[in-house]
């Protein structure tokens, strides 16, 4: 499975075309819609979320509800484009409507200035335009469609906040995905942890009122995964590496980590290692400090990794930074933004992983049709059990 994106964030539209989903796919436009609104959702979101009411159009690909097995086209329209249509036409425009909204001044943490090096552009909008954050709705898109392929194998996917501003959720070593969608849905933060909600909430509203902003970790659990996805024979087959990519990928995102992470680095190997166990149902690990990994694939334990999201670079008490014209200190440009994202990123998260994984499922087993497919993946799991 591939795809690609395209869209601006004042642009009229973002667009995916996904190649390589099998034919037969029965697909729930409806689902992919929750999954946009629950993007848009969570404490702290900002103004263009009361603009935006994210919607997909499948133009190609699926008919009658079920997939061709040809390339899918989707679009999702961006409501504010009528606000933008002279500052970001297609087509040229005079010189005083180009020079509207132009940006000189470009924001500390954000692509603006190395991206206006790069490419040499002198109005950094042409640049922030496609850096922007917007650009995850698709992404979100793309996941849905993984997650009901993943679902139609058994497979299913969660995501909650762990840490927000510094606060930290208590999150229990073993908890279900079902028990992380119930619990997560229930909370505006998107946390597990009950006891946390008010404070987190209380620290987005201080933190909002001093014009700042708040990054967190956010927590991905996979559930069902059979043994043996990825690789050990290349660098570039491990899977684990591949979620590890993908989670940086995703605006914002500077570490990543499975299973117990970095605490690994602070304790003995006997602590850290999971011993193995087997019963009538096959091999089991009697914990999961590993994230469910060993040796870049899946061994059958819950897959558990996590995202560092730094906080939104964007502040309403700007930082200073340099005009690219004058080359004099200047405040840096102030575009619309959220106090935190951290909520929103999570339900980003879980579906950037749910791609990787329905990707690597569709490389590893006969994949034109999902009957096909799932024949395939039942048959390996049977094989697994035999071993």
């Amino acid at each position: 499975m591939r795809y690609l994106t395209a869209g601006e964030s004042h642009g009229p539209k973002l667009t995916t075309i996904i190649e390589g989903i099998p034919a037969g796919l029965t697909v729930s436009v409806d689902q992919i819609n929750q999954e946009l609104t629950r993007r848009q959702g969570g404490y702290g979101r900002g103004g263009r979320m009361k603009i935006e009411t994210d919607q997909v159009e499948i133009t190609a690909g699926i008919r009658h509800g079920k997939t061709l097995g040809s390339p899918i086209a989707m679009t999702i329209e961006n409501k504010d484009w009528k606000n933008w249509t002279k500052v970001m036409s297609v087509t040229p425009v005079e010189d005083k409507i180009a020079s509207q909204r132009r940006v000189a001044k470009p924001r500390p943490g954000h692509a603006d200035l190395v991206g206006g090096m790069k490419y040499q552009h002198r109005d950094l909008r042409n640049v922030l335009e496609r850096s922007s954050a917007r650009e995850t709705a698709v992404r979100v898109a793309i996941g849905a469609l993984a997650k009901q392929l993943l679902a139609s194998l058994e497979i299913e996917v969660a995501s909650h906040v762990a840490v927000l501003g510094g606060i930290k959720a208590t999150v229990p070593e073993v908890i279900s995905v079902a028990e992380i969608k119930a619990k997560a849905a229930a909370s505006e933060v998107r946390t597990v942890d009950p006891t946390v909600d008010e404070a987190m909430k209380k620290l987005i509203d201080e933190t909002k009122k001093a014009g700042d902003t708040l990054g967190g970790v956010v927590e991905v659990r996979i559930e069902n995964v059979p043994a043996g996805l990825g690789s050990y024979v290349q660098w570039d087959k491990k899977l684990d590496g591949k979620l590890a990519q993908a989670m940086l990928s995703i605006n914002a995102f500077k570490g990543v980590e499975f299973g117990i992470g970095f605490d690994a680095s602070m304790k003995p190997g006997s602590e850290v290692m999971d011993e193995i166990t087997w019963n009538d149902t096959g091999f089991h690990r009697t914990t999961n400090h590993l994230g469910g990994f060993e040796g870049g694939m899946t061994n059958g334990e819950q897959i558990i990794v996590r995202g560092v999201k730094k906080p939104i670079p964007t502040l309403y008490k700007p930082l200073m930074s340099v005009d690219i014209d004058s080359k004099e200190p200047f405040k840096a440009s102030v575009e619309r933004s959220d106090s935190t994202a951290v909520p929103a990123a999570a339900v980003v998260a879980e579906n950037v992983m749910a791609t990787v994984i329905a990707n690597e499922l569709l490389e590893k087993f006969s994949s034109d049709t999902m009957e096909e497919l799932q024949i395939a993946v039942k048959e390996y799991r049977e094989r697994l059990l035999k071993f």
